[in-house]
């Protein structure tokens, strides 16, 4: 039976393969085709319709890298095929891999009507079903000369990465444009035959099931008269009618399937491309559910649909009709799908507020779930957020990709920092691509972790990443799993009704608490420096022009600049795509990143300065502009005056070498090599730096991930390390309160300013990098003399604790992870801050002390720069600047204050009169993190503030301005009906907040 079971399944391979696919287009006849090639970027529509083509031939080359051709092809229906199906069969040169990674199309009629995109599982367009014959056909293709940049293993260096540097060599041969015959008859036995064969694989080799299936299949294929196959396919398909016929086991799996296509909005391709892959794919999406009634088809990423709004109206227009009908859903509520760990707290809530009122707008559709299946991990301020901004559920299948430790559940409620909990969905698919295989159907199903609780998962189906979506032949073989013994059974189905589905049928599953951090991938923390940096500077700029242009608008009548802040932020919520700030992106997308940042900063700072002038008046006085949410210099958070100093810092020489920084707070001692020997709280009369051990030490490693280069960093990493402990130089500042080190290493350079202000208990780093290594770590490390079991990392909106130590494989899988402004490290009575303007990635370690004495040393280390060369290979190559503070002595409060101080700038403006803060808060815990005014034009003050330091808080707010109300609003500005409104009292608020809690109020303006 084996020798039977085997033969039967090697001979419908090869007789699928060579005779009964191909026998689905039986007749063709060549199209006459021509080719305009586009000098430079994409032109519009009607450009390249009207532009004239030049012959070409199949077989030709075509295409250089990230050029645009236009193809007319044209031909006639030849008379004989009246009655039966035709369609063009369009090979641009595809190969058999994914779409999305190479060349694409997409097909236009002569009047500039998109019909559908062309990619290497969609190469055919319907020209008549039936043909009346002797029609004459006439298309054309916008075609993109996409390079292949991913090669998986190993990854190689390539310049494709940008058109600057790509060259001309065309990339593509053009290999099939015919008009062909379409036997549907054919076609439907492929499907029946595919379905049936993986089917067969997956059930056990002794299943009654598997072997009525095998002899079933036998006498299909005895049916098929090889040389007429076309003749032969209906009755090879009634032999298989009783086992498709067979319903599932009542107990049996049950997948919702959502129609999908995964389009990263910018990963190895640029932007304006992703623009054109999103009008590909909705073309397909919306001629696909035309011809499948059953069909369900769901996108997110509100920027997606509104590139699809701006340069795609006729494909906007079908859009709009088939959401209409409920069939194309918009899913996920946010701008884009954004990385979770890195994007500050109001950037991520912005991501939700910009996402659901665009659906919100343009539908009326208010979205329950956040939709993230590809996102590197989410931090653990994610669930308020999500449940700030009207959600509820969340979807993620990336949570798969763990290489240490198989998450516990599939379906759970997450709980973050603050004790929100949303209903979570792991697809146990284990893939957003889903193709309606039955080897993942059952991969689903044996996978599983909810069983005997629950048997309900969802299944995202479609190609996708580069784009391209469901296929009919997906949702083909979908029909016939839909209720079939042996598989899983299927339904088409939209998120919002999966996640009702499943909530009821468990509505009491297991809880999963703190972040859900990917054991993969945790290089993205670091790499691509200078987009990380644009991010952050952009986050700060927008919270001072809101607070700066609110002010002035209520204080002065100033307008406030709705729209360009609108802009401006849904550019920054772009850029915060999961393949942009994590710096896995092609050196195009982060070249053109760095000028986008440059510009939004200077607009941002012309409208801050034009606010900070209106407020300042006319006069000769200095003032300070304080946007922080903490009093500093004398100045009130939100407000401006005139700063005060007290103290001053010497400097004098060490004894061995180097010199001794001294403001009477902290006295740093710092070696002839330019390492902090010492960092004393003359108050608590404590040392900071750990006995025997330097800190403000470049560590410098080998970094050469075993795939995934600039994604993955792996713990091996770790086995090797330089100590960059020479230096060329260590000189006194000319400030005479600073000490400048200059290190030279391999074919780079390090220049190092250490300061400690007058009045401050804070070390000052600032660092420049001039890098030119390839394939190396750089990191800075500060060996601490504290004791600590864990410590904290900012998050948004709040902070979130991690162990120090690596009891469980867990534990150690963290050995790189992410903090926002601050990490904080205590004992009992003391602790030590280190606070960063721009980094992300960072590790925390324990060990023995060295000198001799009992306890342990604990190591903060913040990750520099990287140098992976894929995809790629200049990552970070030049000059970079950074700015730490190491801060003794500090309590989680002190930690968060100098967070912000570090990230916002001191801004002077001369005027006239001192500027009162428009809202104010009378305890350092609350700390707000955005004031402006209401987005719909009504005038009302916006403000949004949490507890900061993980307690309760009984605090006042107070509004510098009449007050005739307040109303307590989700991310959305929108009133909540089930919160009690705040006690008011004239122009006071009375707040109680719990740990980490959120809270939006919107005041109304008497």
């Amino acid at each position: 039976m084996h020798d039977d079971r085997t033969l039967v399944e090697a001979r419908l391979e090869r007789v699928l393969e060579e005779r009964i696919r191909p026998a689905v287009h039986p007749a063709s006849v060549p199209l006459d085709v021509a080719v305009w090639h586009a000098p430079g970027e994409p032109v519009p529509v009607d450009e390249g319709l009207s532009a004239e083509p030049e012959p070409i031939a199949v077989g030709t080359r075509w295409g250089a890298p990230w050029g645009t051709s236009w193809f007319r092809v044209t031909g006639t229906v030849p008379e004989e095929w009246a009655g039966r199906t035709v369609e063009a069969v369009l090979d641009l040169g595809f190969d058999e891999n994914m779409p999305g990674f190479q060349c694409e199309g997409l097909v236009y009629r002569p009047d500039g009507t998109p019909v559908k995109g062309l990619n290497p599982r969609n190469q055919w367009v319907r020209v008549g079903a039936p043909a009346a014959g002797g029609e004459e056909v006439r298309l054309h293709i916008e075609a993109a000369s996409n390079p292949v940049i991913l090669d998986y293993h190993p990854f190689r260096p390539t310049r494709l990465g940008d058109k600057e540097t790509a060259g001309s060599e065309p990339q593509y041969t053009l290999t099939r444009m015919d008009l062909a015959v379409f036997d549907e008859t054919v076609w439907q036995l492929v499907i029946d035959l595919e379905v049936l064969g993986e089917l067969m694989a997956e059930l056990p080799v002794d299943s009654p099931r598997r072997w009525e299936i095998l002899r079933a299949v036998e006498r299909a294929l005895d049916a098929v008269d090889l040389q007429d196959v076309n003749g032969t396919a209906a009755p090879a398909r009634a032999r298989l009618e009783r086992v498709l016929a067979a319903p599932a086991v009542p107990s049996a799996h049950r997948i919702s399937a959502v129609g999908h296509a995964h389009i990263d909005s910018a990963w190895l391709w640029p932007l304006r491309e992703t623009v054109r892959k999103v009008a590909r794919t909705t073309s397909n999406m919306t001629a696909l559910l035309k011809d499948e009634p059953e069909f369900v088809f769901a996108m997110s990423q509100a920027q997606q649909w509104a590139w699809v709004k701006e340069h795609r109206p006729e494909v906007w227009a079908r859009v709009k009709e088939a959401v209409a009908e409920g069939r194309f859903v918009p899913a996920g509520g946010m701008w884009v799908e954004s990385d979770t760990n890195m994007p500050g707290s109001e950037a991520m809530a912005r991501q939700f507020v910009h996402g659901k009122r665009f659906f919100l707008d343009e539908f009326g559709i208010d979205n329950d779930e956040a939709w993230l299946p590809d996102t590197f991990g989410f931090a653990a301020g994610l669930p308020q957020i999500i449940r700030a901004a009207g959600s509820k559920y969340l979807l993620t299948q990336k949570i798969s990709w763990s290489r240490t430790n198989t998450f516990p559940h599939h379906t759970f409620r997450w709980e973050g920092i603050d004790g929100t909990r949303v209903f979570t969905h792991f697809p146990p698919v284990d893939t957003y691509n889903c193709s309606m295989k039955v080897s993942e159907l059952a991969h689903a199903a044996r996978n599983f972790k909810d069983k005997g609780v629950a048997r309900h998962s969802l299944a995202p189906t479609g190609w996708g990443d580069g784009g391209g979506g469901t296929t009919r032949e997906m949702v083909a073989k979908a029909a016939r799993v839909h209720d079939l013994e042996g598989s899983p059974t299927v339904v088409w189905e939209t998120p919002s009704a999966f996640f009702a589905r499943a909530e009821a049928e468990n509505p009491e599953p297991p809880v999963w608490v703190g972040e859900l951090y990917l054991e993969l991938h945790r290089a993205t923390l670091t790499s691509q420096a200078r987009t990380k940096q644009g991010n952050r500077r952009s986050e700060h700029l927008l919270r001072e022009a809101e607070l700066w242009a609110a002010t002035a608008a209520v204080r002065t009548g100033a307008p406030y600049p709705h729209e360009e802040l609108d802009r401006i932020w849904k550019t920054v919520l772009l850029h915060q795509f999961h393949d942009i700030l994590p710096g896995s992106s092609i050196a195009w997308v982060h070249r053109e990143a760095r000028a986008t940042y440059d510009r939004i900063a200077a607009e941002l700072t012309g409208i801050i300065d034009a606010a900070q002038h209106a407020l300042a008046g006319d006069g000769d006085t200095e003032l300070e502009f304080n946007a922080a949410p903490h009093a500093r210099a004398g100045i009130a958070a939100g407000g401006a005056g005139a700063p005060t100093a007290s103290g001053r810092t010497t400097l004098t020489p060490r004894e061995g070498g180097g010199f001794v920084l001294d403001n009477g707070l902290l006295r740093v001692g710092i070696d002839a090599d330019g390492l902090v020997r010492s960092a004393h709280d003359l108050t608590a009369d404590r040392e900071t730096v750990a006995p025997g051990h330097a800190a403000n030490l470049l560590q410098l490693h080998p970094d050469f991930p075993n795939m995934w280069d600039a994604w993955d960093v792996d713990a091996f990493y770790r086995n090797t390390v330089t100590d960059l402990t020479g230096a060329d130089s260590v000189t006194a500042g000319q400030d005479g309160a600073s000490v400048r080190v200059v290190r030279s290493f391999g074919a780079s350079r390090v220049t190092q300013v250490l300061s400690l202000p007058p009045g401050e208990r804070r070390l000052e780093i600032d660092t420049e990098v001039d890098w030119h290594e390839t394939e190396k770590f750089l990191k800075l490390a500060f060996p601490l003399d504290l004791h600590a079991e864990r410590y904290a990392s900012e998050t948004q909106f709040g902070h979130f604790h991690r162990p120090t130590h690596t009891n469980t494989s867990w534990e150690a899988a963290k050995f790189e992870a992410c903090n926002h402004r601050f990490v904080h490290l205590e004992e009992p009575g003391f602790g030590v801050a280190l606070v960063n303007d721009s980094t992300y990635g960072h590790d925390v370690t324990r060990a023995v002390r060295t000198d001799g004495g009992r306890g342990t040393t604990t190591t903060v280390r913040v990750s520099l720069l990287r140098a992976p060369r894929f995809p790629d290979p200049e990552t970070d190559q030049g000059v970079h600047r950074f700015r730490h503070a190491l801060v003794p002595g500090a309590g989680i409060g002190d930690a968060v204050r100098e967070g912000w101080r570090i990230n916002l700038p001191r801004r002077r403006v001369t005027g006239g009169t001192e500027v009162a803060p428009l809202v104010t808060v009378d305890d350092d815990a609350v700390v707000i993190t955005a004031v402006k005014l209401a987005d719909d034009g009504s005038g009302d003050v916006v403000v949004r503030f949490h507890e900061a330091h993980g307690g309760r808080a009984r605090a006042t707010l107070a509004a510098g301005f009449p007050l005739a109300g307040a109303t307590p609003t989700d991310l959305l500005e929108r009133a909540l009906p089930e919160a009690a409104a705040p006690t008011v009292d004239g122009d006071r608020i009375d707040v109680r907040l719990r740990p980490f809690e959120l809270v939006t109020l919107r005041l109304r303006r008497a």
